[in-house]
């Protein structure tokens, strides 16, 4: 299947609309009401799709993906035969007035990520967001997502958590992406690439200090692997590996309550570090000795330094 963009979206005829299979028991398509469908894929493991998904994926008049190739393989294992619009970050702009006009015509069209949930860290969002403003109706089919397995399998709390995407490439912007996110109180959850993972977890340990945390690989793959230790045991790990493969989600827990759990002398940590050391050292190694927050120690440490 070729992931060439299409001139125009490929509209559904009847033939086409053959259905599904499930363990060689076939299932009809039938046509969706027109609506713009953001349908949720496998993570990993094909077995995880809704029945919901295929009958959208099957059914509707036009079906757009960021890559032709990956749903090729989804399309495949339960026997959809039908012509996938190739919809990604490059062609999204013209394609999104191609799919809206669809819409406005009074057409069915399913959008399906890669894999997971679309619009989270897809492209998609633009069309959404016009396609609510037009009058149309957008309609979500829930299904696997890789933050929220991935916070299942960390044990750590659920009640409340953030998604912070992918942190930025370079350190310097990584560092100042995980101060600014230090202070919310839930579970930090982040997507990073194999080859920057290490980085990542030192500057989280540096940062964060040690917080409970998980680095979640390959979930519901053959290789899945879950590590679960305090962030600067996990940064030491990861610093010695050879070479980290698949895809990763790191989840991070909240800060301590500080007026609970920080101890009784914050100030005579950071005076002791402070004759040895300038402001912001003393406010990294008080974070390995506090859990407190990077800022907030630094912040006390001019403070203190202050004549």
């Amino acid at each position: 299947m070729s992931d060439e963009p299409d001139a125009e979206p490929t509209i559904a005829t009847g033939e086409e609309r053959g259905g599904f299979t499930i363990r060689d028991a076939a299932f009809p398509a039938y046509r969706p009401e027109p609506a713009l469908y953001f349908v949720a894929t496998p993570i990993g493991n094909l077995g995880d799709i809704t029945l919901r998904a295929l009958e959208i994926i099957a059914g509707a008049d036009v079906l757009a993906c960021e890559d032709t190739r990956q749903t090729g393989k989804l399309l495949q294992r339960y026997g959809i035969r039908r012509r996938a619009w190739s919809y990604h970050e490059h062609s999204a702009e013209s394609a999104d007035e191609a799919l809206l006009g669809e819409l406005a015509a009074g057409r069915s069209v399913a959008l399906v990520s890669d894999a997971g949930t679309p619009l989270v860290s897809d492209p998609g969002y633009r069309l959404g967001r016009e396609a609510i403003a037009r009058g149309l109706p957008v309609v979500p089919v829930p299904g696997a997502s890789a933050p929220l397995a991935a916070l299942l399998a960390s044990g750590l709390p659920s009640d409340a958590f953030f998604f912070a995407g992918f942190l930025p490439a370079k350190e310097s912007g990584r560092r100042a992406r995980l101060e600014a996110l230090a202070r919310i109180p839930g579970t930090l959850l982040f997507f990073e690439a194999p080859h920057r993972i290490a980085d990542s977890l030192a500057d989280m340990a540096d940062v964060l200090g040690p917080r409970p945390a998980a680095v979640c690989r390959e979930l519901t793959k053959a290789f899945e692997t879950i590590y679960r230790a305090p962030l600067p045991d996990l940064a030491a790990e990861f610093a010695v590996m050879e070479r980290v493969r698949g895809e990763i989600v790191v989840c991070i827990g909240p800060p301590a309550d500080e007026a609970a759990d920080a101890p009784a002398d914050v100030d005579a940590i950071l005076r002791g570090l402070l004759a040895e050391m300038k402001p912001a050292k003393a406010a990294q190694e008080a974070v390995k000795l506090t859990g407190l927050s990077r800022r907030d120690l630094y912040q006390r440490a001019l403070a203190l330094k202050s004549p």
